[in-house]
Parts: structure tokens; sequence; C-alpha cells
């Protein structure tokens, strides 16, 4: 009996696959247990228009961190920070900062988990920071931190 899963299955598959498995397991575990349904046409037609619209969605999403990656690319954010003698700064600079420095003064809401720090910054000067945005997308952008007082 073909069957689409509707969750991953140890041993069968993952979810929205379809298999080929016995009656009675069909009948009596996976579609019993809502792991499953029978693959008629109607849930053919379902799964396909899920399949297809998943895509969609994944494209759109890919096509925005693109659109964003080029307004961010090559851009300086300054920061300017409460600091003492060379060059140190009191407490650190993190991508929260930065986050928030992107926002002033580019008006682009980034999520600071997305900018990828090593370490946070501890000493003034120009850093080259990468955000990814997507798993398929990064952009650079240089962050100028500057120590006041």
């Amino acid at each position: 009996m073909k069957v689409i899963l509707m969750a991953d299955v140890k041993g069968q598959g993952k979810k929205g696959e379809v298999k080929n498995v016995s009656d009675g397991y069909a009948n009596n575990f996976l579609i019993k247990k809502g792991l499953a349904v029978p693959a008629t046409n109607d849930n053919m037609n379902v799964l396909k228009n899920k399949n297809a619209s998943e895509e969609h969605k994944r494209q759109v999403e890919l096509d925005n961190a693109k659109e964003l990656a080029s307004k961010l690319e090559g851009k300086e954010i300054v920061i300017t920070t409460k600091g003492g003698e060379g060059g140190r700064l009191f407490g650190s600079v993190t991508s929260m900062d930065i986050s928030q420095g992107i926002k002033n003064t580019l008006s682009l809401d980034i999520d600071k988990r997305k900018i990828q720090l090593k370490d946070n910054i501890k000493t003034e000067g120009v850093y080259e920071i990468e955000i990814k945005l997507h798993k398929d997308v990064t952009a650079k952008v240089k962050v100028k931190i500057a120590a006041k007082g």
C-alpha cells in the first residue's frame, strides 16, 4: 500500500515522502497513529500543492535575503562607545550593538543572531563583520568602533 508520511518515521522515511509499505503496517500503525495517510489522488494533489507552496516561500526568503545583502554590502557603520586609554573600550561591542548601529544608520532591522562575531569587540578600530542573512546569502559590513571620553 502506498502512503504519504505525515511525520518522520524511523526506518521508513521523512515527512512528505511517498512510501510503499505492507497493508497491515499502513492500516494498523501508520494511519492509525496519524503518521501517514493513504496515497490517493486527492492526497497526492494536496502534497504537490504543499511542496510548491513551500518552494515558493523558500524562493521569496532567498530573494529578500539577496535584496537585503545588496543594501548592506560594503556599507560602513560607526559605533561610538565609552573608552579609555590605548584604544581599549569600557565593556565591549556585541552583536546587539552592531544590530542597533545598522538600524540607526541604514534603517534596516537585522536580527543580532545573524551577525557573525567570533568574540565581542574590545578595542576601537575598523572591523569587517559577516552577516548571515540566509543559508546561501552573507553580506560583509565594515564596523568602525570609536571610543569617546
